[in-house]
């Protein structure tokens, strides 16, 4: 098993797309708590949720990007962008 940063970037003016989504896209993340060990929205400027941020424990990136294909985030065309690169613990709560 591996750590994989998935970092997904909102569409511009995409707050209300993100908030219709939004209770489905919960429902998804817990049905899928095994593998993520930390998640939560990003934020821009303002305070205002503009992207997800997870860490995900999985085998490969190959298994995060199926589970980014199938949140209903993705599934809704919310995201501009998205990232999935490896990560490992140095410092802090997880190492």
């Amino acid at each position: 098993m591996a750590l994989f940063a998935l970092m997904c970037f909102d569409k511009p003016d995409s707050l209300a797309l993100r908030m219709a989504n939004r209770e489905d896209h919960l429902a998804y993340a817990r049905e899928h708590m095994s593998m993520i060990r930390v998640a939560g929205p990003l934020l821009d400027d303002a305070g205002d949720m503009a992207g997800s941020m997870f860490l995900i424990e999985a085998e490969d990136s190959a298994t995060v990007n199926a589970f980014n294909a199938a949140d209903p985030y993705t599934r809704a065309g919310l995201f501009e962008r998205v990232d999935i690169r490896g990560w490992r613990v140095t410092l802090g709560a997880l190492a």
